[in-house]
């Protein structure tokens, strides 16, 4: 079982990354393949049909397709602009889904969401709205689990791990869950 987390943010100190990072140190100490990507290196326009009818799915949307389709489990964790998901993300997810080829990545992998902001809410509103799109739009199977992190400029240590020991524990079980989860799914 094999499992990719990332952020939908494309700052090099993103808190975002972050926590993907985190997500993926906490699934390899539990003996877990896991990788991190970064959508820095799947630069895509933004989505316009003309565009698309003109010129096709672009290169890269086609390459991180293929990325989500070598692992069973993802994890997206995101940041909250304006009460919402992030445009990078969204323009992500939206030329992912015209890629046209079998497998239907969003239908045959389980997905994990979470989040962090500076803010009291970390993110949850963001993650409401990631869900939907997930879901409803997509198609996708989003595990119930997930964190909100509230206060991400304080939230890390040094080491990547989270300040609060039961925050910690809290996120790792959500990775535990898609461990779970994509562990069913798959079988």
């Amino acid at each position: 079982m094999r499992l990719l987390f990332f952020a939908g943010s494309a700052r090099e100190g993103s808190h975002n990354k972050k926590l993907a990072r985190l997500g993926q140190m906490i699934a390899e100490a539990n003996g877990i393949e896991a990788v991190f990507a970064d959508l820095c290196d799947y630069h895509m326009p933004i989505y316009h049909g003309d565009l698309e009818d003109a010129e096709g799915v672009p290169e890269r949307a086609q390459a991180f397709k293929a990325l989500l389709g070598e692992y069973d489990g993802v994890m997206i964790v995101t940041p909250e602009y304006n009460s919402g998901i992030p445009a990078l993300l969204k323009n992500t997810l939206d030329w992912v889904s015209r890629v046209r080829t079998e497998p239907n990545v969003f239908q045959t992998r389980v997905f994990a969401v979470s989040g962090t902001s500076p803010g009291y809410y970390g993110a949850m509103r963001a993650l409401l709205q990631l869900r939907q799109v997930l879901t409803v739009g997509l198609g996708a199977t989003v595990i119930p689990q997930q964190m909100a992190l509230p206060g991400a400029m304080k939230a890390f240590a040094e080491d990547g791990s989270l300040v609060d020991e039961t925050r910690q524990k809290m996120f790792a079980d959500v990775v535990e869950a898609l461990a779970v989860a994509a562990r069913k799914f798959g079988a």
